[in-house]
């Protein structure tokens, strides 16, 4: 550890990449470091971005690193962060590799770990014939004969076929009113209890049920709950919003981006920002901004409640 960067980027998906590209800009030396487990590796491609619809997630981070490449305060390298502290000049991470890297400020761009229900056949399929985003595998299942595993997801899968069914895997708890609801839209209601997932070579073509029956099927949408990946934060006492229905447990952020432990920023997924890869480059592009401000007001003895920003040195 020679050198004490402006700003360590842990994490190089939508988020961290587009931080590091914000910091490049502005000539703040910047290290990005990539654990290479990008949330969206598995998908067949980018749902909704706009001028990189449908780009594989390779070809879109590859592109990234290349532009990140061009700026000489910028530096990425693979590994991953095992532990963080505080110290006097700002923070120091300690890598797998036993290596250490200094920086006055970090910026949390780690992501979430998606988790799904425990039903065979999820995981090989996970990111393409099943999802848990219909804007971004929406369109690829359009007019196909859909399933959803979340009553709140059935309606709104409506809008890209007309063959929907809510599958409860068991008797439903579903009121009068519900059914009604659901009946009107031309939602299916099927009350088997589900054993598995079929399709040949990762594809799917039915769900399977307990009574050796099955159901034509080639999308499914889940519901998931998002989990930390990364026990950095907690490791520098950072502190997380209440559970929700989707967040298990994501990083409190005020408007600035920063967290509750001054000089400590987060983005993108970690940071509860509704996941896509669009919203994480908005997420990224922000918290970045707000790093290099932090960065120049305090040296100015410009106090960070003055300025908005939470860091302090």
């Amino acid at each position: 550890m020679d050198t004490t960067w402006d700003c360590i980027v842990v994490g190089a998906g939508a988020a961290g990449l587009s931080a590091a590209l914000v910091l490049g800009r502005a000539r703040r030396r910047t290290l990005v470091i990539d654990a290479g487990k990008q949330s969206n590796r598995h998908t067949d491609g980018i749902g909704g971005l706009l001028a990189n619809d449908r780009r594989p997630p390779p070809d879109f981070y590859a592109t990234g690193r290349a532009e990140l490449a061009t700026y000489p305060t910028v530096r990425l390298r693979s590994g991953e962060v095992l532990t963080g502290r505080r110290d006097e000049a700002g923070f120091v991470l300690e890598l797998a590799d036993g290596s250490t890297e200094a920086a006055r400020r970090v910026l949390l761009a780690t992501g979430m770990e998606y988790r799904y229900p425990p039903l065979e056949g999820i995981e090989e399929r996970w990111g393409r014939s099943v999802f848990h985003c219909p804007f971004c595998h929406g369109w690829e299942h359009r007019d196909q004969p859909l399933a959803v595993l979340d009553r709140g997801g059935a309606l709104m899968l409506t809008a890209w076929s007309d063959d929907v069914t809510l599958l409860t895997d068991g008797p439903a708890d579903l009121t009068s009113e519900d059914r009604g609801r659901l009946q009107a839209a031309g939602v299916a209601i099927d009350e088997r209890s589900i054993a598995g997932l079929g399709g040949p070579d990762g594809t799917l073509t039915a769900v399977m049920f307990t009574d050796g029956s099955e159901r034509p099927l080639e999308g499914l949408l889940i519901p998931v709950t998002l989990h930390q990946r990364s026990a950095l934060a907690a490791q520098l006492g950072a502190c997380t919003t209440e559970p929700g229905p989707l967040f298990s447990d994501a990083l409190a952020v005020d408007a600035k981006s920063a967290t509750s432990v001054p000089g400590l920023f987060a983005a993108g997924d970690a940071a509860g920002v509704m996941p896509s890869v669009a919203n994480a480059v908005a997420s990224g592009n922000t918290a970045a901004a707000m790093v290099v401000m932090s960065l120049m007001t305090a040296p100015r003895g410009l106090a960070a409640s003055a300025a908005g920003l939470g860091a302090t040195r």
